[in-house]
């Protein structure tokens, strides 16, 4: 795959602090890349020097074969932006909104026109043109500021949690026009999120704390590394203590909450010994997999410099 930005010992120093501290990875083009921290780890920071809004203290960075610093310019014109917070003017309509955000880079109305097609359809804001931007619901909000960050049609969105606040209705709206811009498109999308079930679509994470980059992989490699299957086990009331001899005879670690038995499991799969052998002693069972939120407290733990 080919890389659309490139980061090599990032540096980003306020006085004493530390913001980011010396990062490198890669983002490929036309995937969504997971960019995932606590508050103040350094997420945002990254964000706005990747979009030029804060020059790095020291580290290179290229964005679609352009040097940040050398070519801020020209590297606009192949990213957009969508901040944590709405930005768009309530009392303008949504068609104004992005007619105004697309002059910024166009000035052919043949052109504005035709962007203004393209992006209300694979974002559903056909129907809501005419509406004052004030009035629509959080996700037609949401929906719009993706819109007008299109305009131009960049190579590159970032979205700087695109969906906090919102009702899980409302974010599976959000997240079902991301992956209609990714189909139609083929748009590199660069996401922080401190939902874990988003960050698991991605096709590459990395977590960042107090600055470090302590983690870089896929969802699949991450989970192996960090995220530990489970089996819960309810026992019959007579079989609790021939479970139990079961579990230590077969080595495996349990521990025992309310009326099951939980035991940590390597794979989903090396269940299916163990309720072989304990059927007779089970009234049920489930297999829990091993989840985002798993992979990114145990990172998290796993980090000298966590607290």
């Amino acid at each position: 795959m080919e890389s659309i930005i490139q980061v090599k010992h990032l540096k980003k120093y306020f006085k004493d602090v530390k913001a980011v501290d010396d990062i490198s990875f890669t983002v490929e083009k036309g995937e969504l890349f997971g960019f995932l921290g606590i508050n103040g780890a350094g997420k945002t920071t990254t964000i706005q020097m990747l979009t030029t809004l804060f020059p790095p203290t020291e580290g290179e960075v290229s964005i679609c074969n352009l040097k940040l610093g050398k070519a801020n310019t020209q590297i606009k014109h192949h990213i957009g932006v969508v901040a944590q917070n709405n930005s768009l003017d309530k009392r303008l309509t949504v068609q104004e909104n992005l007619l105004l955000r697309g002059g910024l880079y166009h000035h052919s109305r043949n052109v504005l026109k035709e962007n203004l097609g393209r992006v209300s359809e694979i974002l559903s804001l056909t129907d809501v043109l005419k509406r004052p931007y004030g009035k629509l619901s959080g996700g037609q909000k949401r929906r719009a500021e993706i819109a007008a960050a299109l305009m131009h049609t960049p190579d590159i969105l970032f979205l700087d949690e695109p969906t906090t606040g919102l009702d899980p209705a409302t974010r599976k709206q959000v997240w079902s026009a991301i992956h209609n811009l990714q189909k139609e498109l083929q748009m590199t999308v660069f996401l922080t999120t401190h939902y874990m079930e988003e960050a698991a679509k991605a096709n590459h994470i990395a977590i960042l704390n107090k600055g470090h980059l302590i983690e870089y992989g896929t969802p699949f490699s991450l989970k192996e590394k960090y995220a530990k299957d489970t089996l819960r086990l309810i026992p019959k009331e007579e079989t609790q203590n021939a479970l139990t001899t079961l579990l230590q005879t077969a080595n495996l670690s349990y521990r025992k909450k309310e009326n099951s038995y939980i035991v940590a499991m390597d794979s989903t799969l090396s269940a299916l010994p163990v309720l072989e052998q304990g059927k007779s002693l089970l009234h049920g069972f489930e297999v829990i997999q091993g989840t985002m939120d798993d992979v990114f407290l145990n990172a998290m733990k796993g980090d000298m410099n966590y607290v």
